[in-house]
């Protein structure tokens, strides 16, 4: 990939994945989609998933902003680092136990919706660029936009093919 196709690829494959990940989640039977998988790993439904997702957008959303506004922002999140990040990703499946499938679906097609928009207010020189936005130090801002949208998308769809595996199987016996 070349910088001039930085920002387009970007957004296009951000679009395409979320879109993948909404398709896998709406081909389950609605009353399955709420269902749980058994396993040991943290994340054990589609609900789960998004939160998570959610979460990290809105990690992303408050670094830029707070990067844009001339601060440093606390990364990944106030008193954490990112070694802690297991158990900060721990504490996001905490906080939202009691948050219902459709309002997660809700709540992360809004923020999608928010990250593609920063993502747009961009020039590819200003995404691809090291060190362009100060907050970003060494880095770029594709390495935090496609960490937070796509890359973690892909992340997604394999999890919730797992689930949706161990739902349908449900189904068969």
């Amino acid at each position: 990939m070349t910088d001039a196709e930085g920002k387009e690829r970007l957004i296009l494959k951000s679009e395409e994945a979320f879109q993948t990940l909404m398709n896998l989640i709406t081909s389950i039977p609605p009353r399955k989609r709420k269902e749980s998988i058994i396993t040991d790993e943290r994340d054990k439904n589609f609900r789960d998933v998004l939160m998570h997702l959610y979460e990290w957008h809105s990690m992303l959303e408050r670094w830029y902003r707070e990067g844009m506004d001339g601060d440093e922002p606390s990364m990944p999140a106030p008193g954490y680092q990112w070694r802690d990040i297991g158990a900060l990703n721990q504490k996001i499946w905490d906080d939202y136990q009691e948050v219902p499938l459709n309002k997660a679906i809700k709540k992360v097609t809004k923020s999608h919706t928010r990250v593609m928009d920063l993502i747009d207010r961009h020039s590819t020189e200003e995404i691809m660029t090291k060190k362009y936005v100060k907050w970003t130090k060494t880095s770029h801002l594709y390495s935090y936009f496609a960490a937070n949208t796509y890359k973690h998308y892909e992340w997604a769809l394999r999890k919730c093919a797992e689930i949706k595996g161990g739902l349908m199987s449900d189904t068969m016996r």
